[in-house]
């Protein structure tokens, strides 16, 4: 039966969680989502306290507003993230090695998946696989440099 374990670690300047769902591919897709989501989210929290400083009008209803934003642009990042790691780890283990082309394979399925799940046209959902693919190669040859 499979098992659910939580640990986590601080130590400046990362910090790192792992969640062991008893599935490597499981395993790294709530992983993607997991980090990508608190960035956007945390992203979403930033800009919209800048706005409500920068106009010095604080409410509930704002308050309200910004939670919101906050989970539904966490919820999207996140799915985005997670289906690409998912896609990526996927694509190493058919293809068994590990290098650039699992990335550029992973991102143009995942912005083909995203897009044509938001209901695109065939022209945009091409585009959109294009511009996952090149996004995720060019992060990977930039991971290589460093």
């Amino acid at each position: 039966m499979p098992r659910s374990r939580f640990a986590g670690s601080i130590s400046s300047p990362k910090v790192d969680v792992a969640i062991d769902m008893g599935n490597p591919f499981l395993n790294v897709t709530v992983d993607g989502f997991l980090k990508i989501a608190t960035v956007a989210a945390t992203r979403s929290a930033a800009e919209d306290a800048y706005f409500m400083v920068k106009r010095g009008h604080f409410s509930s209803h704002r308050f309200e507003d910004t939670l919101k934003k906050m989970c539904k642009e966490g919820a999207y990042w996140g799915t985005v993230a997670g289906v690409y790691a998912g896609m990526e780890y996927g694509v190493e283990r058919i293809r068994g090695t590990r290098d650039w082309k699992n990335a550029m394979i992973g991102g143009a399925l995942t912005g083909l998946t995203i897009s044509a799940a938001s209901g695109n046209n065939r022209d945009r959902v091409v585009l959109d696989a294009i511009t996952g693919g090149a996004i995720a190669t060019g992060a990977e040859f930039i991971n290589y440099l460093t």
